[in-house]
């Protein structure tokens, strides 16, 4: 018999904040990664502490593949699944192991996508408060989003000093988003 709804949506709460913040700094990690930043960066350092712990038992039988770190996605996978099977199962029963695994899939993307929207939006922030300022924990949020706005400044010239590739970056990640999101489905 299970409680009533006045108990689980608080528990459906907390289950989601913790997991989607372990899943946030797995995710950050493998970004890192792919964008080569300086591990020695206290960020970076901060982020191989708390998921060293899982990932090495993952990685003695999953090697990588090329440059992709297959042992970190497949943590990714397995904690989206775990986190929405728990969730299913407190609202309406778990579902099958196809629709976990799409739905699983759907919500690392968004996540990967909120990340690169937060981290392009605090970047610009700075950009306006802190102008041509250097802090090491900032190294990696410029590793980060330097691939996109890079990639959109090479279309975009600056207007009248003005860079414009932070809101054409988040247009195009949201609409992005509009498009796969409704591929996937939810549970949340």
């Amino acid at each position: 018999m299970m409680p009533n709804q006045y108990f689980i949506n608080p528990l459906i709460f907390a289950i989601d904040i913790l997991f989607s913040c372990y899943i946030l700094a797995v995710m950050l990690r493998l970004f890192l990664q792919w964008v080569r930043t300086d591990f020695h960066n206290p960020v970076a350092q901060f982020l191989i502490t708390i998921t060293q712990p899982t990932l090495r038992p993952l990685r003695r039988y999953i090697p990588p593949i090329g440059n992709i770190d297959t042992a970190c996605i497949t943590l990714l996978l397995i904690l989206a699944l775990v986190k929405l099977a728990i969730i299913a199962s407190l609202t309406f029963g778990i579902p099958s192991l196809f629709t976990l695994l799409m739905a699983s899939i759907g919500d690392l993307i968004g996540i990967g996508f909120k990340i690169l929207e937060i981290a392009i939006i605090f970047r610009a922030v700075l950009s306006w408060v802190m102008p041509n300022s250097y802090n090491p924990a900032l190294i990696p949020l410029y590793y980060l989003t330097n691939p996109t706005l890079e990639y959109i400044r090479n279309f975009i010239p600056l207007v009248s000093g003005i860079d414009l590739s932070p809101i054409i970056a988040l247009f195009g990640l949201e609409m992005l988003s509009m498009f796969i999101d409704p591929l996937f489905p939810h549970f949340i």
